[in-house]
């Protein structure tokens, strides 16, 4: 952790987010290399001084004991806890946690048990080399709380700073997304990407499954590559035996496609009900050309060819570097903050 990208950077990350804490809020600071350790008890967040001071003793030393780090995190969070308020942990790390519990499954059982006592998990990356961003992702999502990586103190200053509310603020929970076709209209089709968050079909109306949370302000976007009936942009060979899909019934025969989303208010607690929010999507609703949707999906959809581009993916049909680039670009609008 000693290299400018990975503790320096934490530090003035954190530094950023305790400029805007307030009276009522509480923080405290807690490390974890060879030992864990309280550096700093919970503490008013509008006394910097303390809170700076506290920031300006970390050192780098020894290795990375994370399991014990997270369970004395909890404890503090949990001494610090406000009633009907943010309770959240924050990892600031380099992902290689290499003493104490190690173990992937082990891990993610203890932040799962954790979150049930309200305390949620927030998970920052710093630095390259041993990083580990698989267990990175898969911790926040077992804590109930996100994932983001930092690579510079603009970075810190959109996550931590001006995009604090989706850190830090969580406004519905176990959310869960169902796209069902119709064959009748969508001969074929596959997301892109998702792989390690996907759920078994009867795992959507299950309540008992985890699923992400959404922050204040977030914004999920999931991409569809699809192929429309008798149009010609069929990838697999027709099944000899398949059923007659156009003989759906005429009220769904237009019906592109059926969405559900099930979520959970914040303080609905940890055994309520799912709440359904569900409709029906026809061609009129799908934007057929791509210069007229948003910059944020024409962004989100550069960004989705880039890694399939990566991955050498087959499905890409001379959409190459090139065209990701030009995508990007148009897509970039005002770009505000220089992002």
């Amino acid at each position: 952790m000693q290299s400018a990208d990975k503790l320096p950077l934490v530090i003035a990350s954190l530094k950023l987010l305790s400029g805007k804490l307030r009276a009522q809020d509480r923080v405290s600071l807690v490390t974890y290399s060879g030992q864990t350790q309280v550096v700093l008890e919970p503490t008013p967040g509008d006394r910097r001084d303390s809170i700076n001071a506290a920031l300006e003793r970390l050192q780098a030393g020894g290795g990375t004991n994370g399991g014990a780090g997270l369970e004395l995190a909890y404890s503090m969070a949990r001494q610090g806890f406000i009633k009907n308020g943010v309770n959240r942990v924050l990892v600031a790390t380099d992902g290689d946690f290499n003493l104490g519990v190690t173990s992937f499954d082990a891990l993610l059982q203890r932040v799962e048990q954790q979150r049930r006592s309200g305390v949620a998990l927030t998970t920052l990356g710093f630095g390259t080399g041993n990083y580990n961003e698989q267990l990175m992702e898969r911790l926040a999502d077992a804590g109930d709380g996100n994932y983001a990586y930092i690579d510079s103190l603009s970075e810190a200053q959109k996550v931590l700073v001006r995009e604090a509310g989706a850190t830090l603020t969580t406004i519905a929970r176990d959310v869960k997304i169902q796209l069902e076709f119709n064959p009748a209209q969508v001969a074929e089709y596959r997301l892109i990407g998702y792989e390690n968050r996907q759920l078994r079909r009867e795992d959507f109306s299950n309540d008992q499954i985890d699923a992400g949370d959404i922050g204040a302000g977030h914004r999920v976007t999931a991409l569809y590559e699809i192929a429309l009936a008798g149009e010609g942009g069929e990838r697999i060979e027709a099944l000899r035996y398949g059923v007659d899909s156009s003989a759906e019934p005429g009220s769904k025969s237009g019906e592109l496609a059926h969405l559900r989303l099930r979520y959970k208010k914040p303080q609905d607690g940890l055994q309520a009900q799912s709440r359904l929010i569900e409709r029906a999507l026809t061609r009129h609703d799908v934007v057929t050309s791509l210069a007229s949707t948003s910059p944020a999906f024409r962004l989100s959809a550069a960004v989705a060819g880039f890694g399939q581009l990566l991955r050498g993916s087959e499905y890409l049909q001379g959409f190459d570097y090139t065209a990701v680039e030009k995508l990007a670009l148009d897509a970039r609008g005002a770009d505000e903050n220089g992002e």
